[in-house]
């Protein structure tokens, strides 16, 4: 119960102070002239302007409310490292309990998780979403539980009540993380580029460790490459990229004994690998329709650097015209096919046979390069059928098939072989399915490979399902023989013509190692927050995959045949950071946000961040290592932390149940003062 006085005038308030300003000029200038009774006459009207305010005890029925201690508990992925959650618990359950020993106080309980987009620990903001849910009058003071690692902490919150920061860790963590400082987005294949990496050391660094630490360079999941690096130095590491499209590159430094994680031991760049120019190497055995449509095909594409070798003049023909006059300078057969070998990405043998011009030594060269990694493309005429066939050379070694020594010389449609709808190269050509029979124009001429002497795969066929397109992979290199010259037909457009631009870009693409285009891969993008898994395979047989998350757990994902050598599947990622997936002999990564999130790029427990606002609430840093605090209750105004107790300020909150208003002094009883006073002053003034 509390009673108030409180004024229920009879009139307005503007005309009782009118008229309490006209009574006090007339008593003024009574006094002034000396007037006998002003004083008696001033009591009177007092008390006259007293009953006009009708003064009045106002009582209110008042129900006490509780105060409110918010306790914000940081669940952020850097908070389960080392102990941390061992702490939280800790002083969790001690401020549980001494809140539930203090009278009228309660405690509200709310948690902080990731922020999403790899925004990290969004305290501050948790913390003004809390106020704007509990009443202000009621905030007694906040107690955060936390490593102290926030990245909001720039946002000005205007708090009533202390805040006070629990501080998890060990002042004896220590970690160590790698950083990318600079890495280009694309790179010239066969050209070095040049990385920034950085190891740094963060916290109680132990003394004794070596100045030198392992780096592990790995490019799509392949085999791994160590250097030693300096720790604490930013270091270039020149690098060349293995093949065009994306290339990841995961970088990291071991583990070392004590530090808080290794998940900021790694880094991943994801780095667009372009070729400057496809350099070309076309080889014309003799003059024919074909001839043109291969060089207008390559010539068109401006990323081909084009060398075309044609032998107008074979050494048979002897018609007694002077060498002299018929060529300028002489071809450079020891430059390109010794000396310049190996700076061709392709060499294409168009209708070639052997006449004496490229000695054998040449064509042993040409074996080696496709060994070491080169590419052959034998586009076969009726001479490869013949005792002239290449195929009777040393090239025959990498050859992946041998012609029976019949030509066929009749209209044909190619088709797409069973190995072919699943093959890369072939798979879906021109916008044929599996079982559909191609709408394109027929080829005229079919030089028979032998099917039971074919060594590569054979994606296409032809007359009477023989063999018309074989790949095959030599040494580190890759070799196709396409059995007939009359590709050139669908340039043309005879009978509606074919996809030849389509085939050869596959081809050439498949032959230059291009990953979108690998028979046996292992492929893996992010969207959103699902991992799609694409395997791509010759055979049929059942899939699954394994994933290997961020944190080192394991899942297995079963895959399912979507196409003809395609499987897929679907894999929804909880964490951020690298995800390492392997199925048989092949691996892949792919990336959610960075490799290493934001919550653990810094993972030494720190109070700075916070200190700003802790100090503009005149609250404190308690390091639960040392010891969990007291909860005290404080004076608004005063300090609120000390050694080893924390405090709340009790904010005396109520709600009003009731209220009752009751004059201070009835009417009748003004009444009867006023008329006794005034009888009294005429009585007074009669003697006189």
């Amino acid at each position: 119960m509390m009673a108030d006085l409180t004024f229920s005038p009879f009139v307005p308030w503007p005309i009782l102070a009118v008229f309490a300003l006209g009574i006090f000029f007339v008593l003024a200038f009574a006094a002034w002239r000396g007037f006998t009774g002003w004083p008696l006459r001033l009591l009177a009207a007092m008390g006259l302007l007293a009953a006009l305010a009708n003064p009045a005890i106002l009582r209110e029925e008042r129900t006490s409310l509780t105060d409110i201690v918010v306790l914000v508990i940081d669940e952020t992925a850097s908070q389960t490292l080392s102990d941390r959650v061992a702490q939280t618990d800790a002083a969790q359950a001690r401020i549980t309990a001494q809140v539930a020993r203090m009278s009228n106080t309660v405690l509200r309980i709310v948690s902080l998780t990731d922020g999403t987009d790899n925004r990290g620990s969004l305290m501050m903001t948790r913390i003004a979403a809390v106020l704007a849910d509990e009443p202000r009058g009621r905030l007694a003071g906040v107690i955060v539980v936390s490593d102290g690692q926030v990245h909001d902490a720039g946002l000005d919150i205007d708090l009533p009540a202390p805040l006070h920061l629990l501080l998890t860790g060990q002042p004896i963590d220590w970690d160590r993380r790698l950083i990318v400082e600079n890495a280009p987005a694309f790179a010239i294949l066969d050209e070095e580029i040049t990385l920034t990496l950085k190891i740094e050391d963060q916290g109680r660094v132990p003394t004794g460790l070596p100045a030198m630490s392992p780096l592990i360079v790995s490019i799509d999941g392949g085999d791994d490459i160590v250097l030693e690096m300096p720790v604490g130095r930013a270091v270039q590491v020149p690098l060349k990229l293995p093949h065009g499209g994306m290339n990841t590159l995961q970088f990291s430094v071991p583990l070392t004994d004590g530090e808080l994680t290794e998940r900021n031991n790694s880094a991943v760049v994801q780095i667009n690998g372009v070729r400057d120019r496809l350099r070309v190497l076309l080889v014309s055995g003799e003059p024919h329709n074909g001839e043109r449509t291969w060089r207008n095909l390559l010539k068109s594409d401006t990323s081909v650097d084009l060398v075309h070798f044609t032998i107008l003049r074979p050494p048979e023909k002897q018609d007694g015209v002077p060498v002299t006059e018929l060529s300028l300078i002489p071809f450079p057969t020891q430059q390109l096919f010794m000396d310049k070998i190996d700076d061709f990405d392709l060499i294409i043998f168009d209708r070639y046979k052997l006449r004496g011009i490229l000695y054998a030594s040449y064509l042993e060269n040409i074996v080696r390069y496709v060994e070491k990694g080169g590419a052959v493309l034998f586009s076969a005429g009726p001479d490869f059928a013949s005792a002239n066939s290449l195929n009777r050379s040393a090239l025959s070694r990498v050859i992946p098939t041998r012609p029976s020594g019949r030509v066929f010389e009749q209209g044909f449609t190619p088709q797409i072989s069973q190995l072919g709808h699943r093959h890369p190269v072939t798979q879906g050509l021109g916008g044929v399915t599996d079982g559909a029979v191609p709408n394109w124009g027929r080829w005229f001429r079919h030089v028979d490979l032998d099917p039971v002497a074919t060594f590569g795969k054979v994606i296409m066929t032809g007359v009477e399902g023989r063999p018309l397109l074989v790949l095959d992979r030599v040494g580190k290199g890759r070799v196709a023989v396409l059995g007939s010259d009359h590709a050139w037909l669908w340039t043309r457009g005879v009978e509606g013509g074919g996809p030849q631009l389509e085939l050869l870009r596959r081809l050439a693409h498949w032959m230059m190692k291009e990953p979108e285009l690998e028979e046996e891969a292992l492929l893996a993008t992010a969207n959103g927050v699902k991992i799609n898994v694409v395997r791509r395979s010759l055979s049929n047989d059942p899939r699954a995959v394994t994933v290997v998350a961020p944190d080192g757990s394991e899942t297995t994902a079963d895959m399912q045949q979507t196409a003809p050598g395609i499987f897929e599947a679907q894999v929804v990622g909880t964490q951020m950071g690298l995800y390492r997936l392997r199925q048989d002999d092949k691996t892949a990564v792919v990336v959610f946000g960075p490799a290493a999130p934001r919550e653990f790029e810094q993972t030494i427990a720190t109070p700075a961040l916070m200190a700003e606002a802790i100090g503009q609430t005149r609250g404190g840093v308690i390091e639960i290592a040392s010891g969990l605090p007291d909860l005290r209750r404080v004076s608004e105004g005063r300090a609120a932390a000390g050694r080893g107790w924390i405090g709340i300020t009790p904010r005396a909150a109520y709600t009003t149940v009731s209220t009752s208003k009751l004059p201070l002094v009835p009417a009748w009883v003004w009444l009867l003062v006023l008329s006794g006073w005034i009888i009294f002053m005429w009585l007074r003034e009669g003697r006189k």
